[in-house]
């Protein structure tokens, strides 16, 4: 989560989403590919995939990951899809069952979205001595172990989810932040931290005991191309390591704009921040996450004043509305929202978010995406292309139309 308060930020400011009906349409470099994969459930398969166990049997290779777009390349003078990007820091199911809650929401609408799972949330706390956090004590954890029953509930979670393609990123471990926390730690300490993330997932079944459940259904080490740091700390120092692990993105930066992304180190890693959007009421911009919301709304507290939650709650809902209809309406930057499976202020954010992606699912050419599906879609136009796109100011529409902007002069064909 970040603290950040973004007041002061900034002066200036057929149906959508539905991927498993998409075909390649409307110029705009986006069909479906792979097999359908599961419904909504707990993660039964729906046809049998080959299953090669790795290592202790707590992961498998199935082969590729179903219901994956096939990204092409965006034709010339037709404006791009608005992709919008639903991420989840932490991501475990707890008694409150919104990692499940959330998943039914995707599926209700042909989603995608992008589960950030933290590495100790597959570690029994009879364990918690496995975990050597950099720079802390052995065991030691800013945020709590997960209860062996709800560890057993998100490893289903996260079987499921990536069933039915959804991405499994990484939070990381212990969630260190401010002055002792992970914007100390070295490019070394955070490839430790990584490993041992992995390891986590990659050895739940050695670790738990659990003789029930099955391997989740991928290679996690060749799975895990990015993820996002604590309380968005640390991204300078974890760059080096992220790009020699193979990374394609983060999405750790602590604030950026409503733009076209670009690349950082050294042109090896996407940089997806979480972005200033016009907070719904106010004269200034609020990042685009539920604990910014929360922090000005209640003063950063979680249990704030009853009366106020269906203001809040249509606030928040209304935020991330500005937000989408500030892109879709303009440049149709990727906008990127990171959320957390917690009922702050009575569950309003949780309930801002499922009425925001009903909105916006109204829409024409919106895609809600994974992360790794951004990537794949960015990966596949041609960079004069994106460089083109990286012109427009948040709020800014291209000069002469989109047909004139992206038109057949200079650009290379599909």
């Amino acid at each position: 989560m970040s603290g950040i308060s973004r007041r002061g930020l900034l002066t200036a400011g057929a149906t959508a989403g539905a991927l498993g009906a998409l075909t390649a349409c409307s110029g705009g470099g986006w069909s479906l590919s792979g097999d359908s994969g599961p419904g909504p459930g707990t993660g039964t398969q729906q046809q049998a995939r080959p299953v090669k166990t790795i290592g202790d049997g707590s992961t498998a290779d199935t082969g590729a990951q179903p219901k994956q777009p096939k990204a092409t390349r965006l034709k010339p003078g037709k404006q791009p899809p608005q992709f919008v990007v639903f991420s989840w820091d932490g991501a475990g199911e707890l008694s409150n069952q919104l990692f499940s809650r959330f998943r039914r929401i995707a599926a209700d609408h042909g989603a995608s979205m992008t589960f950030f799972l933290s590495g100790i949330y597959t570690l029994p706390e009879s364990k918690k001595h496995l975990y050597r956090p950099p720079q802390h004590p052995v065991g030691a954890s800013a945020i709590g172990y997960l209860a062996d029953r709800h560890i057993h509930a998100t490893i289903q979670q996260v079987r499921a989810a990536w069933l039915e393609g959804h991405e499994i990123g990484t939070h990381f471990n212990g969630h260190f932040c401010g002055a002792d926390g992970v914007r100390k730690w070295s490019s070394a300490e955070w490839g430790s931290e990584i490993d041992q993330a992995v390891s986590f997932v990659t050895r739940w079944k050695t670790n738990t005991g659990f003789t029930d459940l099955e391997p989740l259904p991928f290679d996690y080490r060749k799975e895990l191309i990015g993820g996002r740091t604590p309380c968005l700390e640390g991204q300078v120092a974890l760059l080096p390591t992220a790009a020699a692990l193979g990374w394609k993105y983060d999405a750790s930066s602590p604030g950026g704009l409503q733009i076209w992304p670009g690349k950082v180190q050294g042109g090896r890693i996407w940089d997806f921040p979480l972005q200033s959007i016009p907070f719904s009421g106010h004269s200034f911009q609020v990042l685009s996450m539920d604990y910014n919301m929360m922090f000005n709304q209640s003063a950063g507290n979680p249990l704030g004043d009853r009366s106020q939650y269906d203001a809040w709650r249509a606030q928040a809902r209304d935020t991330y509305l500005a937000g989408f209809q500030r892109a879709y309406t303009t440049n149709r930057a990727p906008f990127f929202i990171g959320n957390h499976f917690e009922r702050w202020n009575g569950g309003i954010y949780m309930d801002a978010v499922e009425e925001a992606i009903g909105r916006m699912a109204e829409h024409d050419d919106v895609r809600f995406v994974s992360f790794k599906q951004l990537v794949a879609w960015l990966e596949a136009q041609d960079p004069a292309v994106l460089r083109k796109l990286r012109t427009l100011n948040p709020g800014q529409s291209p000069t002469g139309g989109w047909a004139e902007f992206l038109g057949a002069a200079g650009t290379p064909s599909a």
